[in-house]
């Protein structure tokens, strides 16, 4: 499979009023075999993307090409007129994804540190790693790495993304400021920013003992601590004055960190 990997349909079908599923696919089918799928659509009980958008993943990367190509451009925007029975020639937009957008290393002369990374929640679809970082280096410096986190299977932009710092002091800042603006195009959105809560590590106070070797399920990402704990050290550490109210955080599902509502 090539670098172009599918599409962004709104990111192709932006407030398009025909109908998906046979419809869509039948208005792009002329560029090659191809699968229109939009995020939750598993669970979803509508045909109809619940934002106005859908991607379009062709077998083969020429049908992306011959697809751009049949686009007409206009301030940097690829449109394309679809029909339905209801709607005649409605202009889409198209925004193609390239596997290579999902990655950007802003420095390779600093190692990658896990315990260094944020997870940016809420990112505009289209928006690129290269774009990420920068956003984030303007803002914070000390990026060396963004990513864009992807559907495993489709390849598609999940809407999240990560960004590491090559120092402490820039990690410590983008998580004290807790949001972010991010600007693409006419998107212009304030997101989450969060530390990256990694699963596979041991307890920063008893590196394991007392719990029996088993990897620390919670993190604190109170500037005081920034550590992972195990449940008896979590316990101990946080009934010291001062922190008896920081609120630990553990990785809930596509890697989103989740705090934990409960009381010691």
């Amino acid at each position: 499979m090539g670098s172009i990997v599918s599409l962004i349909v709104c990111a192709v079908v932006k407030a398009l009023d025909i109908g998906f599923g046979e419809e869509i696919t039948a208005s792009f089918r002329r560029f090659g075999p191809l699968v229109v799928d939009w995020p939750h659509k598993a669970e979803s009980k509508s045909y109809f993307p619940p934002k106005g958008y859908a991607f379009l993943l062709f077998q083969d990367e020429s049908s992306v090409q011959q697809l751009i190509d049949a686009c007409i451009v206009d301030e940097d925007k690829c449109y394309l007129c679809v029909s339905s029975p209801t709607i005649k020639d409605k202009p889409v937009q198209i925004r193609p994804w390239k596997l290579t957008d999902a990655d950007f290393v802003l420095d390779a002369s600093m190692p990658l540190d896990p315990r260094k990374t944020v997870f940016v929640g809420g990112v505009p679809r289209p928006l690129k790693a290269l774009e990420l970082a920068m956003i984030m280096d303007r803002l914070y410096g000390g990026v060396c790495y963004a990513g864009i986190d992807t559907d495993p299977e489709l390849k598609y932009p999940k809407g999240a993304g990560r960004v590491a710092f090559a120092s402490q002091a820039s990690y410590i800042a983008a998580i004290s400021a807790r949001f972010v603006q991010l600007q693409h195009g006419e998107i212009d959105k304030r997101v989450e920013v969060k530390p990256y809560v990694l699963d596979d590590q041991m307890c920063d106070e008893c590196q394991g003992v007392r719990c029996g070797g088993k990897f620390a399920p919670f993190f604190c990402a109170n500037v005081c601590c920034l550590q992972y704990y195990c449940e008896h050290c979590w316990a101990t550490i946080h009934s010291k004055p001062g922190r008896e109210f920081h609120k630990p955080l553990v990785k809930e599902g596509a890697d989103r960190p989740r705090t934990v509502p409960f009381r010691w």
